[in-house]
């Protein structure tokens, strides 16, 4: 018993429906395309989970949010792929593949060919189990990566209104749940070991702006330590935690968010894998040319850095998952995966973003104290990362923009002068210049694309004369 497909998903996450998408718009015929899920809904954009579903008023809820609207681009619910021609194969778990054989087994014992696969298996929540705490299955635990997940979540959060939580992690979906937490008035305290939250990300200045915020709005933080085990009731209903540093904390709602581990077991002796997921090239190819990784589950090259990286965000997901269909129509249109690193968050009235890498040293701008503020981080005398908060649509695109060109910084007082100025700058005044005889030579230094003083804007002078600054360019051209 089996069926055959020219491309299949495995995977029903964001990337499978962006690559959904993708393939309707380079023309695949009804048939040749299936996605398969072991979720019973069609693919939807995940990061309304931690947002709009928690929402005490108005929630979001299905379809409301299927993919592609997290894009601003076509609702792709059931009867959309069902009118395209593309199977659905929901509530059904893979339990072996043979990439060899382009073949998947699934658990009910049928077999699915292919003769392109993309893998789209994200990443599973993980679970304080893993880390010696046993109590995961209680009434009141909650875990948060899918609709059932929110569905439990949001029952438990109205059973527990002017009551505790206690939310473990101090990443995203931490922030963000406390956040939901608190607007549906229930008192909240967030445990995680890191001296502040969003370890990863967030220098201590920025998070210590986030975490006064968040104090502001009532919530507790307790850093330093991790949970040890719960309390429970003659139910089995846990009704406080207890913590290595040895204090307590009561409870009638426990939110973890202690991180992911990428979906990688399938394919482990099949793929060659990397940094913890399925490593890719360029074009999003693993080492089996019929099969592809995108989103959390793959580790790609990330060109502005010269490095093979996995990326745990939605905009990654969405892009690799369009690039590999790209790769897979139209293999000789499709250029490299060049994808800039990016990252966002939206709670209560802060909104930022973060695009390129948080190495070197960090240049702080704006108001700490007020709604705007950023920083970029300047590494081995090159701007490589910009972070945003309280930005406008055309200042989060300055950042983007200057972070992908990563110009050369020389004086790291006068960046800090100029702050957002300098990204709005690179943006908006290019300087085209001509090839230039450099140091009477006889050869020429062709400058093939615009060049992006960020001095001029600021009335600062670049160099003394136009050759100086070819030469400094096109010393720059080299290094690249």
């Amino acid at each position: 018993m089996g069926r055959a497909f020219v491309y299949v998903i495995l995977g029903g996450g964001v990337a499978a429906g962006y690559a959904a998408l993708e393939f309707t718009k380079k023309g695949v015929s009804h048939g040749e395309l299936c996605i398969i899920s072991e979720e019973p809904v069609a693919p939807y954009e995940r990061p309304a989970l931690s947002k709009g579903f928690l929402l005490p008023e108005a929630p979001a809820r299905l379809p409301a949010f299927h993919t592609c609207v997290g894009a601003n681009e076509e609702r792709l619910t059931p009867k959309w792929y069902k009118e395209h021609g593309i199977e659905l194969i929901l509530g059904t778990r893979v339990k072996s593949a043979d990439v060899r054989r382009k073949t998947l087994l699934t658990a009910t014992g049928e077999t699915i060919s292919y003769k392109f696969l993309i893998i789209a298996t994200g990443a599973r929540a993980l679970r304080l189990e893993e880390f010696g705490v046993s109590g995961s299955d209680a009434e009141n635990v909650c875990y948060l990566r899918d609709v059932a997940d929110a569905t439990r979540l949001v029952d438990v959060m109205q059973k527990s209104t002017d009551g505790n939580a206690v939310v473990i992690g101090g990443g995203y979906i931490g922030m963000e749940c406390a956040a939901s937490l608190v607007i549906n008035k229930i008192n909240v305290s967030m445990v995680f070991p890191e001296p502040h939250c969003m370890g990863r990300l967030f220098t201590p200045k920025i998070a210590s702006y986030y975490e006064e915020f968040y104090k502001s709005k009532g919530i507790n933080f307790v850093k330093g330590t991790v949970l040890s085990s719960f309390v429970f009731n003659a139910e089995g209903k846990v009704t406080g935690v207890n913590l290595k540093d040895g204090s307590y904390l009561p409870a009638d709602l426990v939110v973890v968010g202690i991180g992911i581990r990428p979906n990688t077991s399938l394919f482990e002796g099949q793929l060659t894998l990397e940094k913890g997921g399925i490593k890719v090239n360029s074009r999003l190819q693993t080492s089996n040319t019929s099969v592809y990784a995108v989103g959390d589950v793959a580790s790609f090259p990330v060109k502005t850095f010269g490095e093979i990286r996995r990326l745990e965000h939605v905009d990654a997901a969405r892009k690799s998952a369009r690039h590999a269909v790209s790769a897979i129509m139209e293999p000789e249109k499709t250029p490299e995966f060049d994808y800039l690193p990016f990252f966002y968050s939206r709670v209560f009235s802060l909104s930022w973003q973060f695009y390129g890498d948080n190495t070197g040293e960090a240049v702080y701008f704006g108001d700490f104290s007020g709604t705007s503020f950023g920083a970029y981080w300047v590494n081995k005398g090159q701007l490589v990362g910009s972070f945003l908060e309280g930005g406008s649509k055309e200042e989060y695109e300055a950042i983007a923009n200057v972070t992908r060109v990563k110009p050369e910084i020389e004086d790291l007082s006068e960046l800090e002068r100029q702050g957002l100025g300098f990204a709005v700058a690179v943006s908006q005044q290019p300087v085209v210049v001509p090839p230039v005889d450099v140091g009477g030579s006889g050869s020429l230094v062709v400058l093939e694309k615009a060049v992006y003083p960020w001095h001029a804007a600021a009335g600062v002078v670049v160099a003394a004369s136009i050759a100086a600054f070819a030469y400094w360019y096109g010393r720059r051209r080299r290094r690249w």
